[in-house]
C-alpha cells in the first residue's frame, strides 16, 4: 500500500459515525446492510449516511452491490487487512509476528477466507418448507453432489410435504425418502451444521425474524410463487408445479457452476442476487 492510500484510508476512519459504520457492518460480514437499515440503525439521515458511505468507499473499506431497489454495503476486509499491514509492516525489524497482541491485527493470508471453496452447506427457505424448499433441496442434492450438502427449513414448517411436489420430483429421479418439513430452528443450535449459503425462496417469512445461522453463511432472495396459494383445476396446479420446479432448477444449474475459486464473497453475493432478481432471473 501507498503511503497516499493509508492516509486516505485512516482519514476516512477518523470519524465518530464512520468509525460506527465499519463496526456495524463489521459485524454483518459478506451480508452486509442495506442504505436504508443502516441509517435506521445509527440514526442518521439518508444524506449525512451516503457522504459517510462514499468516504469509506473511496477509501477501499467499502464496497456496494446492488439488490433488486436496495444497495448493500459491506466492509472489504482486504482494504481492512492492507491497512493495517501498512501500519505495521515495519514493526519490529519487519517481524511484525514479534510484536505480541499488535500481530493479532494482521489475519493470516494463507488461513484468511477471501474466496469460497466447496464443499458448501446451503439451507433453502420458505413459510412452510412443504414445497419451494423441499424442491430446491432435492434438486441440488442431485446436482450439486459431491461439492453441496442440501438442506431446508421453513419458518412455520407444515404437517407434512405437499403430495405434488413429492410426487413430480420421485418421477423425475430423485431421492424424496428423507424429505420433510422442519423448523429453521434445526439449524440454530450449535451441534447444527454450519451454513455457507442461506437461499430464501419466498417474498417474506410472514414478517418473522430468521434464527442467527452464524456469521458466515451468504445470504440471497429468490422470491418464487406459492403453489400452497394457488388456485385452479388439478391441471393447472400440475403446470404450475412443473414450472416452478424449472424455476428452480436452471437457477441451481447456474448456481452449482459459479466460479466459486475466483469470486471474492461480496461477488459471490452478487451473482446469488442477480439469480433471484426477476429481471435477470431465468423466466
Amino acid at each position: 500500500m501507498e503511503t497516499k492510500d493509508a492516509v486516505t484510508g485512516f482519514s476516512a476512519l477518523s470519524q465518530e459515525t464512520r468509525l460506527n459504520l465499519m463496526r456495524v457492518l463489521a459485524s454483518k460480514g459478506a451480508s452486509g446492510m442495506s442504505a436504508g437499515e443502516l441509517a435506521v440503525y445509527l440514526g442518521v439521515t439518508p444524506s449525512t449516511l451516503s457522504f459517510h458511505l462514499s468516504a469509506l468507499e473511496q477509501a477501499g473499506l467499502v464496497q456496494s452491490t446492488r439488490q433488486g431497489r436496495h444497495v448493500i454495503y459491506a466492509v472489504r476486509f482486504a482494504g481492512l487487512r492492507s491497512l493495517f499491514s501498512f501500519l505495521t509492516e515495519t514493526c519490529c525489524g519487519n517481524r511484525p509476528d514479534l510484536c505480541g497482541d499488535l500481530a493479532r491485527l494482521l489475519p493470516d493470508p494463507e488461513t484468511e477466507e477471501l474466496h469460497m471453496t466447496a464443499a458448501f452447506n446451503v439451507l433453502f427457505l420458505c413459510t412452510h418448507n412443504s414445497a419451494r424448499s423441499l424442491m430446491a433441496e432435492a434438486i441440488l442434492a442431485q446436482i450439486g453432489k459431491g461439492k453441496f450438502n442440501a438442506y431446508s427449513a421453513g419458518s412455520e414448517p407444515a404437517a407434512a410435504p405437499m403430495p405434488q411436489v413429492v410426487e413430480k420430483l420421485r418421477v423425475l429421479g430423485h431421492d424424496v425418502s428423507r424429505l420433510r418439513c422442519k423448523s429453521w430452528d434445526e439449524f440454530a443450535r450449535p451441534d447444527a451444521p454450519r451454513m455457507d449459503f442461506v437461499i430464501t425462496l419466498c417474498d417474506t417469512l410472514q414478517g418473522q425474524q430468521c434464527p442467527d445461522f452464524g456469521e458466515k453463511p451468504v445470504t440471497a432472495a429468490w422470491p418464487l410463487p406459492d403453489p400452497a396459494k394457488f388456485s385452479g383445476t388439478d391441471i393447472e396446479h400440475a403446470t404450475m408445479i412443473n414450472a416452478l420446479y424449472g424455476m428452480i432448477r436452471r437457477r441451481l444449474e447456474i448456481f452449482v457452476n459459479l466460479p466459486y475459486a475466483s469470486l471474492d464473497r461480496m461477488a459471490l453475493k452478487q451473482r446469488l442476487d442477480d439469480l433471484g432478481d426477476s429481471v435477470k432471473a431465468p423466466a
